[in-house]
């Protein structure tokens, strides 16, 4: 089986060497995404297209590994092929009718054919040939050129013939790593990780800076949506997820400020640690979810205040979106679920909060603040890898991890009711619950506490945060199933 990669059309016009280096880093990512799936797999790099060959015929594993590509920014689409040599063109007909035989009975069809190379005939030559034969030799109900009900799709490449069996969209952009880092504070809500999705569709390696104004719930739930865009959209790129304590400096807010100028002073706080955290990595730019006029912090002046903190480029993709745009990228991406469920907390609550601040105002008030607690919170910032974010929790509380059920146990299936539909988890002899993890901890009261529970997830990564949540939160019998 092969997959044929199409580069997003802007990675087609740039320079020989810029095109050549996203070419080869594309080819890299597609190799880490896919052998996590498939390990056998080979990726062939070409000047205008990448080969994907696969020994694999489950057809779970194929549409897995299509899903991934799908999800691998740099993409315009892909082409799931049967290859043959290439034939003369009255012998096409027999390559094509396995796999549209079928889809052609009763159906109104046309013919597409693209042609790279030297050959005596030219691409409409193959389609009107093949357009002839397959209505001498199935049960078509004709051509329609235009708007057809199923389309015939051929690639020819010299000597090589590409039935296309089945087409896939992909997410365009450029390949992750081939843009510098940026650094996205991300809160959990619709907007950030809408923020965070379209730099890494942009191909730049997005790290997680999360400010914790109180709870582990809060930062749970935004480690969730990090590692689920890591997951789908990050192409196993090294990224950190840096959690900042940020508990003090709201307490700091809220006894010194004066209530109108918090909103404001609370954003230049976070931008001057992201600065700081920032520097070290050698990251030149900060990734806010911002929308201009969305709520008060974020009209055009309050902005401009909020960056006079820092010298380094502040990003704001969604600058200009509407929030029902911004909600509706949400459902598309995924994370959707996550905003709609994430516990969050905001201690910073003006009741009449400027729109128009003022910088010397601001800075005066800055004066009243205590800033060597914004130093405590960039040395307290921890770090963590965050493919070792699961390992991280198990430190802290002891999670037991088993490779089959135990008796009387229930598992607990976590995953997106997406992969879940693709793969069902069935148990013969054990009781299997779908609570997907973004719900988990609201649903988490409709758990008996005389019952063990084992929390599956595929990858081990969520069951293994949440295991370890529910057990010190709720004091659960909570374990890991990772067959």
């Amino acid at each position: 089986m092969k997959f044929v990669v199409k580069y997003f059309s802007e990675i087609t016009i740039k320079s020989r060497p810029v095109r050549r280096r996203f070419v080869a880093q594309l080819a890299d990512n597609m190799r880490a995404v896919l052998r996590d799936i498939e390990p056998g797999v080979i990726v062939h790099k070409q000047w205008d297209r990448l080969q994907i060959e696969t020994a694999e015929t489950d057809e779970t594993i194929l549409a897995a590994m299509a899903e991934a590509m799908c999800n691998t920014p740099g993409i315009t689409h892909i082409l799931r092929v049967q290859e043959y040599p290439l034939c003369a063109l009255e012998d096409i007909v027999t390559l094509v009718l396995p796999t549209y035989r079928e889809r052609l009975a009763g159906k109104t069809f046309a013919v597409r054919c693209k042609r790279n190379g030297r050959h005596s005939f030219n691409s409409l030559d193959v389609e009107r040939r093949l357009g002839a034969d397959l209505i001498a030799q199935t049960e078509v109900a004709g051509v329609r050129l235009k708007n057809p009900e199923v389309t015939v799709q051929l690639e020819i490449y010299d000597q090589q013939l590409f039935v296309v069996e089945q087409r896939y969209n992909g997410m365009g952009g450029f390949p992750i790593g081939s843009i510098d880092a940026v650094l996205s504070l991300i809160s959990g809500g619709f907007d950030s990780p809408v923020a965070s999705y379209l730099t890494m569709k942009r191909g730049m390696r997005t790290h997680f800076l999360f400010f914790n104004l109180g709870g582990r719930d809060h930062e749970l739930g935004v480690k969730e949506v990090a590692l689920y865009l890591w997951h789908k959209y990050g192409c196993k790129a090294r990224v950190l997820f840096i959690s900042v304590p940020f508990e003090e400096v709201l307490a700091e807010l809220l006894t010194r400020i004066q209530d109108r100028q918090m909103g404001v002073i609370l954003k230049r706080m976070m931008l001057r640690v992201a600065d700081r955290i920032a520097e070290p990595l050698e990251i030149d730019a900060l990734v806010t979810g911002e929308c201009v006029a969305q709520v008060s912090s974020q009209t055009l002046r309050n902005l401009s205040v909020i960056d006079q903190v820092t010298e380094r480029l502040v990003l704001r993709p969604l600058i200009a979106a509407d929030k029902g745009d911004i909600i509706d990228l949400a459902t598309k991406i995924g994370t959707q679920k996550f905003a709609e469920n994430m516990p969050e907390y905001c201690g910073v609550i003006s009741v009449n909060p400027t729109t128009r601040a003022r910088l010397h105002r601001v800075v005066a008030e800055e004066q009243k603040f205590d800033m060597a607690i914004i130093d405590r919170a960039v040395e307290n910032a921890k770090h963590t890898r965050i493919d070792l974010l699961a390992e991280e929790d198990l430190d802290r509380t002891d999670v037991e991890v088993l490779s089959v059920p135990l008796a009387q146990s229930t598992i607990i299936d976590i995953r997106h009711p997406d992969e879940e539909e693709r793969a069902p988890l069935r148990l013969n002899n054990t009781p299997v619950l779908k609570i997907p993890f973004y719900e988990l901890h609201t649903r988490a009261v409709e758990l008996a506490g005389d019952k063990t529970y084992m929390l599956y997830c595929g990858k081990g990564v969520m069951s293994r945060l949440h295991a370890s949540h529910l057990l010190d939160s709720r004091g659960l019998n909570v374990k890991v199933y990772a067959p």
